[in-house]
Protein backbone atom coordinates (compact mmCIF):
# COMPACT_ATOMS: atom_id res chain seq x y z
CA UNK A 1 0.00 0.00 0.00
CA UNK A 2 1.53 3.30 -0.88
CA UNK A 3 1.20 6.82 0.74
CA UNK A 4 -1.38 8.11 -1.01
CA UNK A 5 -3.72 5.12 -0.49
CA UNK A 6 -2.73 5.17 3.36
CA UNK A 7 -3.43 9.10 3.08
CA UNK A 8 -7.31 8.17 1.64
CA UNK A 9 -7.87 5.37 3.99
CA UNK A 10 -6.82 7.20 6.84
CA UNK A 11 -7.90 11.00 6.05
CA UNK A 12 -4.50 12.04 6.26
CA UNK A 13 -4.31 15.60 4.69
CA UNK A 14 -1.35 16.91 3.36
CA UNK A 15 1.62 16.78 0.78
CA UNK A 16 4.42 17.70 2.85
CA UNK A 17 7.79 15.85 2.40
CA UNK A 18 8.10 15.68 6.69
CA UNK A 19 4.67 14.40 7.01
CA UNK A 20 5.28 11.74 3.95
CA UNK A 21 8.93 10.95 5.90
CA UNK A 22 6.65 9.73 9.40
CA UNK A 23 3.87 8.52 7.14
CA UNK A 24 6.34 5.60 4.90
CA UNK A 25 8.03 5.46 8.66
CA UNK A 26 4.67 4.26 10.34
CA UNK A 27 4.01 1.92 7.53
CA UNK A 28 7.43 -0.49 7.03
CA UNK A 29 7.37 -0.62 10.97
CA UNK A 30 3.48 -1.81 10.98
CA UNK A 31 4.30 -5.23 10.02
CA UNK A 32 6.77 -5.88 12.84
CA UNK A 33 6.14 -5.86 17.10
CA UNK A 34 8.78 -3.17 17.27
CA UNK A 35 8.24 -0.57 20.09
CA UNK A 36 7.63 2.59 18.34
CA UNK A 37 8.08 6.19 19.66
CA UNK A 38 6.02 8.92 17.96
CA UNK A 39 7.67 12.09 18.81
CA UNK A 40 5.54 15.54 18.25
CA UNK A 41 3.79 18.28 19.35
CA UNK A 42 0.48 18.34 21.36
CA UNK A 43 -2.17 18.26 18.38
CA UNK A 44 -0.37 16.84 15.82
CA UNK A 45 -2.16 13.81 15.40
CA UNK A 46 0.05 11.37 16.92
CA UNK A 47 -2.60 8.65 17.77
CA UNK A 48 -3.97 8.58 14.09
CA UNK A 49 -0.31 7.23 13.55
CA UNK A 50 -0.55 5.06 16.04
CA UNK A 51 -3.89 3.59 14.83
CA UNK A 52 -2.15 3.10 11.41
CA UNK A 53 0.89 0.82 12.58
CA UNK A 54 -1.80 -1.09 14.59
CA UNK A 55 -4.09 -1.10 11.38
CA UNK A 56 -1.53 -2.52 8.85
CA UNK A 57 -0.13 -5.01 10.97
CA UNK A 58 -0.54 -8.37 12.22
CA UNK A 59 -2.40 -7.35 14.95
CA UNK A 60 -5.14 -5.54 13.29
CA UNK A 61 -7.89 -7.83 14.34
CA UNK A 62 -6.90 -7.64 18.13
CA UNK A 63 -7.98 -5.05 20.48
CA UNK A 64 -6.69 -1.38 20.40
CA UNK A 65 -6.72 0.95 23.42
CA UNK A 66 -5.64 4.35 23.53
CA UNK A 67 -4.64 5.58 27.13
CA UNK A 68 -3.69 9.55 28.36
CA UNK A 69 -1.20 8.59 30.49
CA UNK A 70 -1.06 12.37 31.75
CA UNK A 71 -5.05 12.18 32.00
CA UNK A 72 -4.74 9.74 34.73
CA UNK A 73 -3.94 10.22 38.97
CA UNK A 74 -1.02 9.17 39.92
CA UNK A 75 -2.53 6.73 42.62
CA UNK A 76 -4.19 5.05 40.43
CA UNK A 77 -2.70 4.72 37.29
CA UNK A 78 -0.52 1.13 38.19
CA UNK A 79 -4.29 0.17 38.58
CA UNK A 80 -5.43 1.27 35.61
CA UNK A 81 -2.58 -0.57 33.34
CA UNK A 82 -1.83 -3.03 35.33
CA UNK A 83 -5.60 -4.34 37.39
CA UNK A 84 -5.33 -5.27 41.03
CA UNK A 85 -6.82 -7.41 43.37
CA UNK A 86 -9.67 -6.78 45.67
CA UNK A 87 -8.66 -5.48 49.01
CA UNK A 88 -5.18 -3.56 47.41
CA UNK A 89 -6.37 -0.57 48.35
CA UNK A 90 -9.02 1.54 49.69
CA UNK A 91 -11.67 1.24 47.72
CA UNK A 92 -10.58 -1.71 46.08
CA UNK A 93 -13.95 -4.13 46.28
CA UNK A 94 -13.48 -6.37 43.40
CA UNK A 95 -10.56 -7.70 41.21
CA UNK A 96 -9.78 -5.47 38.15
CA UNK A 97 -8.24 -6.22 35.10
CA UNK A 98 -6.08 -3.58 33.74
CA UNK A 99 -5.80 -2.59 30.15
CA UNK A 100 -2.48 -5.00 29.38
CA UNK A 101 -4.51 -8.02 30.33
CA UNK A 102 -7.60 -7.08 28.21
CA UNK A 103 -5.48 -5.71 25.35
CA UNK A 104 -4.01 -9.60 25.25
CA UNK A 105 -2.71 -10.07 21.41
CA UNK A 106 -3.65 -6.54 20.49
CA UNK A 107 -2.15 -3.20 20.71
CA UNK A 108 -1.83 -0.37 22.94
CA UNK A 109 -1.02 3.48 22.37
CA UNK A 110 0.13 5.06 25.69
CA UNK A 111 0.08 9.25 24.86
CA UNK A 112 2.69 11.68 27.12
CA UNK A 113 4.05 8.77 28.08
CA UNK A 114 6.43 11.29 29.61
CA UNK A 115 4.17 11.91 32.19
CA UNK A 116 4.01 8.72 34.18
CA UNK A 117 5.81 8.26 37.50
CA UNK A 118 8.91 6.27 38.10
CA UNK A 119 7.71 3.53 39.80
CA UNK A 120 5.00 3.05 36.64
CA UNK A 121 7.75 2.81 34.84
CA UNK A 122 9.94 0.49 36.21
CA UNK A 123 6.76 -2.02 35.85
CA UNK A 124 6.41 -0.78 32.44
CA UNK A 125 10.03 -1.47 31.66
CA UNK A 126 9.24 -5.24 32.73
CA UNK A 127 6.85 -5.84 30.37
CA UNK A 128 9.09 -4.72 27.51
CA UNK A 129 11.76 -6.84 28.56
CA UNK A 130 9.63 -9.81 29.31
CA UNK A 131 6.09 -9.11 28.68
CA UNK A 132 5.23 -10.14 32.49
CA UNK A 133 3.95 -7.89 34.93
CA UNK A 134 1.79 -7.94 38.83
CA UNK A 135 -1.41 -6.79 39.49
CA UNK A 136 -1.55 -4.03 41.85
CA UNK A 137 -1.86 -6.11 45.80
CA UNK A 138 -0.96 -9.20 43.95
CA UNK A 139 2.11 -11.53 43.80
CA UNK A 140 1.21 -13.70 41.17
CA UNK A 141 3.59 -13.07 37.99
CA UNK A 142 1.20 -12.69 34.86
CA UNK A 143 2.04 -12.94 31.15
CA UNK A 144 0.88 -10.75 28.74
CA UNK A 145 1.51 -10.43 24.51
CA UNK A 146 0.76 -6.44 24.09
CA UNK A 147 2.38 -4.15 21.61
CA UNK A 148 3.32 -1.10 22.55
CA UNK A 149 3.36 2.65 20.67
CA UNK A 150 4.32 5.09 22.87
CA UNK A 151 4.02 9.05 22.41
CA UNK A 152 5.41 12.23 23.61
CA UNK A 153 5.40 15.58 22.88
CA UNK A 154 8.14 16.02 25.65
CA UNK A 155 12.09 15.24 25.23
CA UNK A 156 12.71 12.29 27.29
CA UNK A 157 16.31 12.31 27.01
CA UNK A 158 16.46 15.67 28.17
CA UNK A 159 13.85 14.45 31.22
CA UNK A 160 16.38 11.02 31.77
CA UNK A 161 18.97 12.95 32.32
CA UNK A 162 17.04 15.16 34.73
CA UNK A 163 16.29 11.89 36.55
CA UNK A 164 12.19 12.52 35.55
CA UNK A 165 12.48 9.71 33.07
CA UNK A 166 13.97 6.10 33.47
CA UNK A 167 17.14 6.18 30.46
CA UNK A 168 16.96 2.53 30.34
CA UNK A 169 13.01 2.74 29.45
CA UNK A 170 13.82 5.74 27.08
CA UNK A 171 16.03 3.27 24.90
CA UNK A 172 13.79 0.46 25.08
CA UNK A 173 10.86 2.76 23.81
CA UNK A 174 12.78 4.46 21.33
CA UNK A 175 13.35 1.47 18.98
CA UNK A 176 12.01 3.21 16.11
CA UNK A 177 11.12 6.73 15.97
CA UNK A 178 8.54 8.53 14.03
CA UNK A 179 8.78 12.16 13.98
CA UNK A 180 5.21 13.87 13.36
CA UNK A 181 5.82 17.61 11.81
CA UNK A 182 4.03 20.90 13.77
CA UNK A 183 1.74 22.25 11.40
CA UNK A 184 4.08 25.27 11.42
CA UNK A 185 6.47 22.96 9.29
CA UNK A 186 3.84 21.82 7.21
CA UNK A 187 2.81 25.55 5.76
CA UNK A 188 1.71 23.90 1.94
CA UNK A 189 -0.76 21.82 4.03
CA UNK A 190 -2.52 24.38 6.44
CA UNK A 191 -5.38 25.70 3.42
CA UNK A 192 -5.93 22.70 2.24
CA UNK A 193 -6.58 21.28 5.67
CA UNK A 194 -8.83 23.93 6.98
CA UNK A 195 -11.03 23.42 3.43
CA UNK A 196 -11.15 20.26 4.39
CA UNK A 197 -12.58 21.28 8.00
CA UNK A 198 -14.97 23.84 6.70
CA UNK A 199 -16.52 21.53 4.69
CA UNK A 200 -16.96 19.29 7.13
CA UNK A 201 -18.45 21.58 9.46
CA UNK A 202 -20.72 23.07 6.60
CA UNK A 203 -22.30 19.52 6.16
CA UNK A 204 -22.86 19.48 10.03
CA UNK A 205 -24.04 22.59 10.50
CA UNK A 206 -25.96 22.65 6.98
CA UNK A 207 -24.46 25.89 5.75
CA UNK A 208 -21.82 26.74 2.92
CA UNK A 209 -18.84 26.43 3.71
CA UNK A 210 -15.82 29.29 4.80
CA UNK A 211 -14.57 31.04 2.01
CA UNK A 212 -11.13 32.96 3.04
CA UNK A 213 -10.15 36.13 1.16
CA UNK A 214 -6.24 36.38 0.02
CA UNK A 215 -5.79 38.77 3.07
CA UNK A 216 -6.58 35.93 5.39
CA UNK A 217 -4.69 33.00 3.46
CA UNK A 218 -1.65 35.17 3.46
CA UNK A 219 -2.68 35.03 7.83
CA UNK A 220 -3.70 31.61 7.73
CA UNK A 221 -0.27 30.59 6.18
CA UNK A 222 1.93 32.73 8.62
CA UNK A 223 0.31 32.13 12.03
CA UNK A 224 2.68 29.47 14.26
CA UNK A 225 -0.47 27.15 15.10
CA UNK A 226 0.59 26.71 18.84
CA UNK A 227 -2.17 24.44 18.72
CA UNK A 228 -1.71 22.83 15.30
CA UNK A 229 -4.09 20.64 13.86
CA UNK A 230 -5.90 20.47 16.63
CA UNK A 231 -6.33 24.30 17.26
CA UNK A 232 -6.95 24.62 13.21
CA UNK A 233 -10.08 22.40 13.77
CA UNK A 234 -11.27 24.67 16.17
CA UNK A 235 -10.73 28.02 14.29
CA UNK A 236 -12.46 26.53 11.58
CA UNK A 237 -15.66 25.09 13.38
CA UNK A 238 -15.70 29.11 15.17
CA UNK A 239 -15.72 30.20 11.43
CA UNK A 240 -18.08 28.17 10.30
CA UNK A 241 -21.04 28.85 13.35
CA UNK A 242 -19.95 32.48 13.31
CA UNK A 243 -19.85 34.51 10.35
CA UNK A 244 -22.81 34.97 8.33
CA UNK A 245 -21.82 35.30 4.90
CA UNK A 246 -19.12 32.69 5.18
CA UNK A 247 -16.44 35.11 3.41
CA UNK A 248 -13.84 35.61 5.85
CA UNK A 249 -11.18 38.21 5.49
CA UNK A 250 -8.01 39.15 6.95
CA UNK A 251 -9.71 41.05 9.86
CA UNK A 252 -12.49 38.79 10.52
CA UNK A 253 -9.46 35.96 10.88
CA UNK A 254 -7.40 37.94 12.95
CA UNK A 255 -10.30 39.01 15.30
CA UNK A 256 -10.82 34.89 16.21
CA UNK A 257 -7.07 33.68 16.38
CA UNK A 258 -5.21 34.20 19.87
CA UNK A 259 -2.22 36.80 19.87
CA UNK A 260 1.10 35.03 19.15
CA UNK A 261 3.40 35.14 21.93
CA UNK A 262 6.12 37.52 21.89
CA UNK A 263 9.84 36.58 23.08
CA UNK A 264 12.57 39.59 23.81
CA UNK A 265 14.91 41.01 21.83
CA UNK A 266 17.87 38.60 21.59
CA UNK A 267 20.82 39.11 23.38
CA UNK A 268 23.44 40.60 21.27
CA UNK A 269 26.23 38.06 20.83
CA UNK A 270 23.89 35.14 21.85
CA UNK A 271 23.41 31.83 20.37
CA UNK A 272 19.61 31.21 21.03
CA UNK A 273 17.84 30.53 18.10
CA UNK A 274 14.61 32.62 17.39
CA UNK A 275 11.93 30.41 18.23
CA UNK A 276 13.82 30.25 21.53
CA UNK A 277 13.02 32.33 24.84
CA UNK A 278 15.78 34.05 27.03
CA UNK A 279 16.83 32.62 30.25
CA UNK A 280 16.83 34.75 33.42
CA UNK A 281 20.32 35.03 33.60
CA UNK A 282 20.53 36.18 29.58
CA UNK A 283 17.78 39.09 30.79
CA UNK A 284 20.06 40.28 33.51
CA UNK A 285 23.01 40.36 31.20
CA UNK A 286 21.13 42.39 28.77
CA UNK A 287 19.86 45.22 31.04
CA UNK A 288 23.58 45.35 32.67
CA UNK A 289 24.41 45.41 29.19
CA UNK A 290 22.27 48.32 28.39
CA UNK A 291 23.25 50.06 32.13
CA UNK A 292 26.70 49.81 31.08
CA UNK A 293 26.07 51.70 28.20
CA UNK A 294 23.93 54.31 29.58
CA UNK A 295 26.96 54.89 31.70
CA UNK A 296 29.65 55.56 29.13
CA UNK A 297 27.05 58.33 27.83
CA UNK A 298 27.02 59.85 31.28
CA UNK A 299 30.98 59.83 31.30
CA UNK A 300 30.99 61.78 27.73
CA UNK A 301 28.62 64.67 29.04
CA UNK A 302 30.63 65.28 32.20
CA UNK A 303 33.46 65.36 30.21
CA UNK A 304 32.21 67.67 27.90
CA UNK A 305 31.17 69.95 30.79
CA UNK A 306 34.61 69.52 31.82
CA UNK A 307 35.57 71.40 28.60
CA UNK A 308 33.21 74.47 29.20
CA UNK A 309 30.79 72.90 26.82
CA UNK A 310 26.60 72.58 27.56
CA UNK A 311 25.83 69.29 26.55
CA UNK A 312 22.35 69.65 28.31
CA UNK A 313 21.04 71.21 26.10
CA UNK A 314 21.95 69.27 22.83
CA UNK A 315 19.61 66.73 21.58
CA UNK A 316 22.10 63.54 21.60
CA UNK A 317 23.30 64.34 25.49
CA UNK A 318 19.70 65.54 26.45
CA UNK A 319 18.32 61.89 25.49
CA UNK A 320 21.70 60.32 26.96
CA UNK A 321 21.14 62.03 30.19
CA UNK A 322 17.47 61.01 30.66
CA UNK A 323 17.94 57.78 29.94
CA UNK A 324 20.48 57.50 32.88
CA UNK A 325 18.30 59.92 35.28
CA UNK A 326 15.32 57.93 34.97
CA UNK A 327 16.52 54.62 35.70
CA UNK A 328 16.31 52.83 39.03
CA UNK A 329 19.36 50.96 38.92
CA UNK A 330 23.23 52.04 37.48
CA UNK A 331 25.83 49.48 36.68
CA UNK A 332 29.65 49.63 37.56
CA UNK A 333 31.77 51.49 34.87
CA UNK A 334 33.37 49.47 32.03
CA UNK A 335 36.21 47.66 33.74
CA UNK A 336 37.99 48.11 30.08
CA UNK A 337 37.87 52.04 30.57
CA UNK A 338 40.24 52.95 33.05
CA UNK A 339 41.27 56.13 31.83
CA UNK A 340 39.67 60.29 32.96
CA UNK A 341 40.70 62.87 31.56
CA UNK A 342 42.62 65.54 33.22
CA UNK A 343 41.66 68.90 31.75
CA UNK A 344 43.65 72.61 32.49
CA UNK A 345 41.41 75.31 33.72
CA UNK A 346 44.33 77.70 33.70
CA UNK A 347 44.17 78.39 29.60
CA UNK A 348 41.63 80.50 27.95
CA UNK A 349 41.69 78.28 24.87
CA UNK A 350 39.81 75.27 24.59
CA UNK A 351 41.28 72.71 26.73
CA UNK A 352 43.60 69.53 25.48
CA UNK A 353 42.83 66.53 27.69
CA UNK A 354 45.57 64.52 28.87
CA UNK A 355 44.91 60.87 30.12
CA UNK A 356 46.14 59.23 33.40
CA UNK A 357 45.63 55.99 34.21
CA UNK A 358 43.52 56.07 37.18
CA UNK A 359 44.43 52.55 38.22
CA UNK A 360 48.03 53.48 38.49
CA UNK A 361 47.66 57.24 39.64
CA UNK A 362 49.80 57.57 43.13
CA UNK A 363 46.77 60.47 44.10
CA UNK A 364 43.42 59.65 44.90
CA UNK A 365 41.21 59.61 42.17
CA UNK A 366 38.34 61.03 40.78
CA UNK A 367 35.01 59.63 42.13
CA UNK A 368 33.47 57.61 39.26
CA UNK A 369 29.98 57.45 41.29
CA UNK A 370 27.01 57.74 39.51
CA UNK A 371 25.17 58.85 42.60
CA UNK A 372 27.95 61.55 42.77
CA UNK A 373 27.56 62.74 39.69
CA UNK A 374 23.64 63.00 39.96
CA UNK A 375 24.32 65.37 42.72
CA UNK A 376 26.95 67.63 41.03
CA UNK A 377 24.18 68.04 37.84
CA UNK A 378 21.44 68.66 39.94
CA UNK A 379 22.90 70.85 42.37
CA UNK A 380 24.30 73.01 39.29
CA UNK A 381 21.04 72.49 37.59
CA UNK A 382 19.39 74.33 40.61
CA UNK A 383 21.48 76.76 41.23
CA UNK A 384 21.69 78.04 37.81
CA UNK A 385 17.89 78.51 37.75
CA UNK A 386 17.56 79.59 41.38
CA UNK A 387 16.20 76.61 42.74
CA UNK A 388 13.18 76.58 39.94
CA UNK A 389 12.74 73.03 40.03
CA UNK A 390 10.69 73.33 36.84
CA UNK A 391 13.22 74.72 34.71
CA UNK A 392 16.15 72.63 36.11
CA UNK A 393 14.42 69.58 35.50
CA UNK A 394 13.86 70.86 31.70
CA UNK A 395 17.43 71.39 31.40
CA UNK A 396 18.19 67.59 32.84
CA UNK A 397 15.90 66.19 30.29
CA UNK A 398 13.89 64.48 33.43
CA UNK A 399 10.40 64.84 34.64
CA UNK A 400 9.68 67.14 38.03
CA UNK A 401 8.71 64.29 39.15
CA UNK A 402 11.57 62.52 38.66
CA UNK A 403 13.84 65.64 39.82
CA UNK A 404 11.53 65.86 43.15
CA UNK A 405 12.33 62.40 43.98
CA UNK A 406 16.03 62.62 43.51
CA UNK A 407 16.06 65.95 45.70
CA UNK A 408 14.50 63.76 48.59
CA UNK A 409 16.55 60.49 47.92
CA UNK A 410 20.14 63.00 47.64
CA UNK A 411 18.55 65.20 50.60
CA UNK A 412 19.13 68.25 48.54
CA UNK A 413 16.77 70.82 49.65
Amino acid sequence: MNIQDIKQRFEIIGSSPLLNIALETAVKVSGTDITVLINGESGVGKEAFSKIIHALSGRKHGPFIAVNCGAIPEGTIDSELFGHEKGAFTGAHDTRKGYFETVNGGTIFLDEIGELPLETQSRLLRILESGEFIKVGSSKVQKTDVRIVAATHRDLLDLANKGKFREDLYYRLSTVPIKVPPLRERKEDIHLLFRKFSADFAEKYKSKPVVLEPDALQILGSYSWPGNIRQLKNIAEQLSVLDEDKIVNGKELARVLPPEKTSLPMLIGSNQTGTETLSERDIFYKVLYDLRKDLSDLKTIVFDMMQGNNPINSTEHHNSFSNVMNREEAMAPNPQNTYMPIVSQSSSTPPNPQYIDITEANHEPESLSLEDKEIELIRKSLKKHNGKRKRAAQELGISERTLYRKIKQYDLE
